[in-house]
């Protein structure tokens, strides 16, 4: 996991790259997205991450219990900023626009 988001965000995939395979690099956003939010919250099956996509970007989408929301946002708003910073970091060398977002 840990080894294809490196390559992800280092520009390592090259073929996906040349290729403008978009679906593929946001399916691999979406999933690193999932690993990290389940991760992090008290009840992981509850979490369903999905994605919307517009002329502009995508939006990933977290739903989740009302009590792990604080989880995912953090004290601040660490946490959810530290995970959009990456997202975004991620989708930028693939030129892309990505946002998350957590629902209520």
């Amino acid at each position: 996991m840990f080894k294809k988001l490196f390559s992800f965000l280092t520009g390592g995939d090259k073929k996906a790259a040349a290729t403008g395979s978009s679906t593929g690099s946001l399916r691999e956003l979406e999933s690193f997205v999932e690993y990290v939010v389940k991760a992090l919250v008290d009840s992981p099956a509850e979490v369903t991450i999905t994605t919307v996509e517009t002329e502009e970007g995508a939006t990933i989408q977290i739903r989740c219990c009302k009590e792990d929301i604080g989880k995912i946002v953090g004290k601040r708003g660490k946490t959810i900023m530290a995970i959009r910073s990456l997202v975004s970091g991620a989708a930028g060398r693939q030129r892309k626009r990505v946002s998350v977002d957590v629902i209520d």
